[in-house]
């Protein structure tokens, strides 16, 4: 009986190994990943790598096993609710002990676009019977500090208004993940993780200003003229959309947070937005 973790190879899946490798020993932990060279690594600190990509049923049933923990980490391919669901048929064929899920806050409430399949991905496991936990994770702080190259050459544009965002760092949230996956009592449960404290882009922006001594303005704009910043900056036309609605989401206050889970599953304090600018700015 292992603890399996899917997309081990990505941003969240590199920490979730990480924050495990702190609480069990490596031959518990399994990382689930489409390219053996990428885990390399992993393979190196002694977790066993099985290589399974989401589009690929028959590559997905050979990794589980009875009793195993499993993690699925959500895709980030439009068609990733099918693939959600291959990772489910499978966990339920291998008859695992549990599957926790990286969702969205909110879970059935969220009613934007990017919880779409994060909705029907927690009804899939609902249907399947498999014991579940799921994360609800807010926001990440990543997504706002991996880009301050460019914010501190154009500003921090959004159309998010005055709305507030709870976010944590991944780390925050790999850790949480962690806790679940070693621990017990946490069958049949939701849980909604956000940041401690909830900021919004104009404090942002001005917290940016104060660390880098540059003058970073926050530009909030209507929905459409983001629309075509972001679609002119080359982000996908598909995916371009959901980031506006996502920031609609924000006026409308439902990524502010839903009370402490995060903090208090991880035992102490959300790494502060402050601190996560300051290790942005010095990479």
């Amino acid at each position: 009986m292992s603890i399996v973790v899917t997309a081990a190879t990505g941003h969240l899946g590199q920490l979730v190994i990480d924050e495990l490798l702190q609480r069990v020993p490596a031959d518990q932990v399994v990382a689930v990943a489409r390219n053996a060279e990428k885990a390399a690594g992993l393979a190196e600190r002694g977790v066993e790598v099985r290589i399974a990509d989401y589009n690929d049923p028959a590559a997905l049933a050979t990794v589980f096993g009875a009793g195993d923990t499993v993690l699925l980490i959500s895709g980030l391919e439009p068609i990733r609710r099918a693939q959600h669901q291959s990772v489910i048929d499978a966990a339920k064929a291998a008859d695992v002990a549990r599957i926790a899920y990286t969702s969205v806050l909110g879970g059935p409430e969220a009613d934007f676009d990017l919880a779409a399949d994060h909705i029907a991905t927690e009804q899939a496991i609902l249907d399947s019977g498999l014991p579940y936990t799921f994360l609800r994770n807010g926001w990440y702080h990543e997504v706002y500090t991996d880009q301050i190259a460019v914010q501190l050459e154009h500003g921090v544009v959004g159309s998010a208004g005055d709305g507030r965002i709870g976010s944590a760092s991944r780390r925050d949230y790999a850790a949480a993940a962690a806790v679940v996956l070693t621990g017990a009592g946490h069958e049949k449960t939701a849980y909604e993780l956000n940041g401690d404290n909830a900021w919004t882009l104009a404090e942002y922006a001005a917290e940016l200003s104060r660390q880098s001594g540059q003058d970073v303005a926050y530009n909030n704009v209507p929905g459409e003229t983001l629309l075509g910043i972001l679609t002119g900056a080359g982000v996908p036309e598909q995916f371009a959309p959901i980031l506006v609605d996502v920031d609609a989401a924000i006026e409308r206050g439902l990524l502010a947070g839903r009370g402490s889970n995060l903090s208090r599953l991880i035992g102490r304090p959300t790494t502060p937005l402050a601190d996560a600018i300051a290790a942005a700015l010095q990479q």
